[in-house]
């Protein structure tokens, strides 16, 4: 299993950045390669929503799920389908901001994009986090 990890210290309040994380449709806003978010079902544990996901230009679908959900603190939610992975979330207060933590696992499906194509991908899902994690930052403190 491949494992990103990622910070990002935002000058917002935790509630508001544990609100916009916890909502499936913002996924659209902050990460890059996600095309499509639905069937939205359930609040908290429990939620479950489907998407679209383009990786070295391929459409991945698949379905998640919150597994675990402490407000303000805490998100994890598995996915299942074309990419297998765990999002988790943490969330802390600090100084009238938030410093937010996210750690990936996923599994590249390798049978579809081969050895050559699973080292692109992986350098590539690095700078997608990046991106996303600067665009939650944006989106907060704008």
């Amino acid at each position: 299993m491949a494992k990103i990890e990622r910070s990002s210290t935002i000058n917002a309040p935790v509630e508001k950045v544990f609100a916009y994380i916890s909502e499936p449709m913002n996924l659209l806003e902050w990460l890059p390669s996600i095309t499509d978010a639905r069937d939205i079902t359930g609040e908290r544990v429990g939620q479950q929503w489907g998407w679209t996901y383009k990786m070295a230009g391929l459409s991945f679908k698949g379905e998640s799920e919150v597994i675990e959900h402490i407000p303000n603190q805490r998100r994890v939610f598995k996915s299942t389908g074309g990419i297998l992975s765990t999002w988790t979330w943490t969330f802390k207060s600090e100084a009238g901001g938030t410093l937010l933590n996210l750690v990936v696992e996923y599994t590249v499906p390798v049978p579809v994009l081969g050895k050559l194509g699973e080292r692109m991908v992986l350098r590539q899902n690095e700078r997608e986090a990046d991106q996303a994690m600067a665009n939650i930052k944006a989106k907060m403190e704008g």
